[in-house]
């Protein structure tokens, strides 16, 4: 018999601005060794989630980065970003009953980690840059991070994040100045702070787009663009290909 056809990945991308969401699903595309063809891409920051999405359809879901702030207060919130809140809200609620596969990177760490009941403000803020984190004990237990080292690098740069693990999540990463790195709940459900599908030339680009969005100061550009350049970060691209692979049949 013909081995059946898998079914896609969702990607679903909040980046409004062509250039920096296109660079992020080719990073996706490159790290999680995917062809285009193996994944159902939605863009969501203009009119959020179909109301029609079924999980059914999909073998996992990657969600991307954004320029939203979770903590910014509900009276200046544009409508967009209150509609997409509301509709993950819908979509985590499936997620976590069924245990679906679901990999959360940055924007999405802080929109499960808000849904879970976790506040989410700028006490662990970090500017952009390249940042040596910590594996935990039931991280080095993990499918997705097993045989790392005790630290790997990572690429980050967020205003917000996870006050604390939430409440039923098991911590698997923790840094130095923000302590909710990366959390799995369930057996299939993850979320990292830092972006696993990032590399140097990826960063740089939004480094430029993201100049005066509040993450550094405009004229610390470049000494940031060096900085994230100078160590490589495989680890953090490979528990993006681990996911992948492990759910991508």
């Amino acid at each position: 018999m013909p081995k059946p056809i898998p079914k896609p990945l969702l990607v679903l991308q909040l980046r409004p601005e062509d250039v920096t969401a296109d660079s992020e699903y080719a990073c996706i595309l490159k790290y999680g060794q995917l062809k285009g063809s193996d994944t159902h891409r939605i863009r969501i920051e203009t009119s959020g989630i179909p109301e029609g999405l079924r999980l059914d359809d999909y073998c996992a879901i990657i969600v991307g980065g954004s320029p939203f702030d979770i903590s910014t207060p509900e009276n200046r919130k544009p409508a967009i970003q209150k509609k997409i809140e509301a509709d993950f809200k819908r979509l985590l609620e499936q997620v976590l009953r069924q245990d679906f596969p679901f990999l959360g990177a940055c924007s999405g760490n802080g929109l499960l980690g808000h849904y879970l009941g976790t506040p989410i403000t700028t006490k662990f803020s970090e500017t952009v840059s390249c940042v040596t984190l910590d594996i935990t004990e039931d991280g080095k237990k993990d499918k997705l991070l097993k045989d790392f080292p005790d630290r790997i690098d990572v690429l980050l740069g967020h205003k917000e994040a996870c006050d604390s693990t939430p409440i039923g999540a098991t911590l698997l990463m923790t840094g130095k100045d923000c302590p909710v790195q990366m959390f799995r709940i369930g057996e299939n459900v993850y979320a990292t702070q830092f972006h696993p599908e990032g590399d140097a030339e990826e960063f740089a680009l939004r480094i430029d787009i993201y100049a005066n969005h509040g993450y550094f100061e405009p004229h610390e550009a470049e000494a940031i663009k060096k900085a994230s350049s100078e160590k490589p970060t495989p680890y953090a691209q490979e528990i993006l290909r681990r996911f992948v692979d492990r759910y991508y049949k």
